[in-house]
């Protein structure tokens, strides 16, 4: 069976934008197309309706290739359960109130029971300072939450 990876709304920008003329931007999407040809049939990829909203946002025809992008993945349910967790995830303080539909990334991830989240979101998933929080928060809920990962973190392995 194959390791379940949620993917944030970051990849597929990354993944269909022009290419950046901010060298780590730009390296950060290399990493992640190569990721996406190499690396992605090794996983069941998931998403959510939060990613569907957001990948939709913006200039239309970047919206549409996003879209495109995720149309054929799965996506996982939100129930009761992810609400009270991504509330909880702002409430004790990790996630802040601004950043909402973060936490909503992180508990559909973690109640569905995915091993990885994966996202350049560095702010406010992906982080060093946070992760240890949400990961207190997520299992004080009762649930063991996911791997959050970069591309380049889940390349090798």
């Amino acid at each position: 069976m194959k390791p379940k990876v949620y993917i944030e709304t970051s990849i597929p920008s990354y993944l269909t934008a022009r290419l950046s003329n901010d060298l780590r931007v730009a390296a950060n999407q290399n990493t992640t197309i190569e990721w996406w040809e190499t690396r992605r049939q090794g996983f069941e990829l998931f998403i959510s309706e939060f990613v569907a909203a957001e990948a939709i946002l913006g200039n239309s025809e970047a919206g549409r290739k996003r879209l495109e992008t995720i149309a054929d993945l799965p996506k996982l349910s939100v129930t009761e359960a992810v609400r009270t967790l991504a509330k909880a995830l702002i409430s004790e303080g990790p996630i802040p109130p601004k950043a909402e539909i973060d936490a909503y990334h992180i508990a559909v991830a973690t109640v569905n029971g995915v091993e990885y989240l994966l996202t350049w979101n560095c702010a406010h998933i992906a982080n060093a300072i946070m992760r240890p929080k949400i990961e207190e928060v997520c299992r004080q809920q009762g649930f063991e939450p996911p791997i959050i990962c970069t591309p380049q973190e889940l390349m090798e392995g």
